[in-house]
């Protein structure tokens, strides 16, 4: 008897330590690929910078082979410009709340120092709402302005449920908040393919 209860005890042993190793492996996992997403995403800035900056100094569209399309003119170049800047502001917020969030959910970043992220991303929606409506696009682009203040007000509004948590402690706000941050990231994510087709390349 002696033997099976320290043969059980061990297996129950063995049993914890792999489940342990298990949630490691999948933590890690889960980190690795935030991470690399966050480095993809400042290739990303990086490369289309560079291709917009070449295009204005030039005047000369650069276009994809397989895709062509119209060169914009000197007012659509101008608002394209000004508005760049925002939108990198926009998606790093957006990335570091997303990141963040997983982070929390993996007990690797805690709640107070998430909030912290939530505050800096609302602070960031708000601003470039101010920013942009600011902007004067010339008519051909009025929609995708409108299009990224849409996307904009749904970011601010899924990070407006996000706070509900720190209020009342319920972590299911996340969920509810969820669908409100992938809408505005399809909205921006068709801006984005419209204006910077290197950052949102074709699938």
């Amino acid at each position: 008897m002696e033997r099976e209860g320290e043969a059980f005890s061990r297996r129950r042993q063995y049993l914890a330590v792999s489940r342990l190793r298990g949630n490691l492996a999948l933590r890690g996992t889960i980190v690795a690929l935030a991470l690399g997403a966050l480095a993809l995403l400042a290739v990303g800035f990086s490369m289309t910078r560079e291709r917009t900056t070449v295009r204005a100094a030039t005047d000369t569209p650069i276009t994809h082979a397989s895709t062509p399309k119209p060169a914009y003119t000197r007012a659509e170049e101008a608002y394209i410009q000004a508005l760049w800047p925002i939108h990198g502001d926009v998606e790093r917020a957006t990335l570091r709340a997303s990141l963040g969030k997983i982070f929390y959910k993996n007990n690797d970043l805690s709640k107070a120092e998430l909030k912290t992220r939530i505050d800096a991303a609302m602070a960031t929606y708000e601003s470039a709402e101010t920013r942009i409506n600011a902007l004067q696009p010339p008519p051909s682009l009025a929609s995708a302005q409108e299009d990224y203040l849409t996307a904009i007000r749904l970011f601010k509004q899924s990070t407006s449920e996000t706070m509900l948590m720190f209020e009342d402690g319920n972590d299911e706000h996340l969920l509810t908040a969820y669908p409100l941050g992938q809408e505005g990231s399809t909205k921006i994510r068709a801006v984005g393919a419209r204006f910077w087709q290197d950052e949102f390349p074709p699938n």
